[in-house]
């Protein structure tokens, strides 16, 4: 991705469970360098949170993944970030030996026990196996909004167990 079409003040991250396992990468840089976290990564500009988590994961990770629910979102004054809940659809782990050094499929338990897996990866992984997401929702709209998808607890208003 090139540095002047990243939007640096949203970035996306996605929380992938898959027999019993769950999707994390050995960090290269920043504040998590060394450490095992979930996937994701800065929007281009003008790119939805789902098109940037489907972009990221396969860049970073070899994996194809499909948003399918809201896990978690953070608003403050530097940045927004959208946490998803996304399905394994294709691919073999690996690193991309840049932004990470490496990347498994670590046991969903051994992941919440790790002492490199840091606090927030494992709230959004707790969040995924209990099943606290918000699904996807179609809905009509005016094409002067976009993204065409809206993430809520439901029409009944009963909380999402998906």
């Amino acid at each position: 991705m090139s540095e002047e079409n990243t939007d640096w003040g949203k970035s996306v991250a996605g929380v992938v469970l898959r027999d019993g396992k769950v999707l994390l990468t050995r960090h290269t840089y920043g504040a998590g360098k060394g450490r095992l976290i979930i996937p994701g990564g800065y929007l281009q500009n003008g790119e939805s949170p789902e098109t940037a988590l489907r972009r990221e994961f396969l860049e970073e990770t070899g994996v194809e993944v499909k948003p399918v629910g809201m896990l978690g979102v953070r608003f403050n004054m530097h940045d927004r970030y959208v946490i998803f809940l996304a399905e394994y659809v294709g691919g073999e782990a690996r690193s991309d030996h840049d932004e990470n050094s490496e990347v498994i499929w670590l046991e969903t338990e051994k992941a919440l026990t790790a002492e490199d897996v840091p606090d927030l990866s494992k709230k959004l992984i707790r969040a995924a196996v209990n099943g606290s997401v918000m699904p996807i929702v179609e809905y009509e709209h005016s094409e002067k909004y976009a993204p065409t998808s809206l993430y809520c607890t439901g029409f009944d208003g009963e909380r999402s167990t998906k």
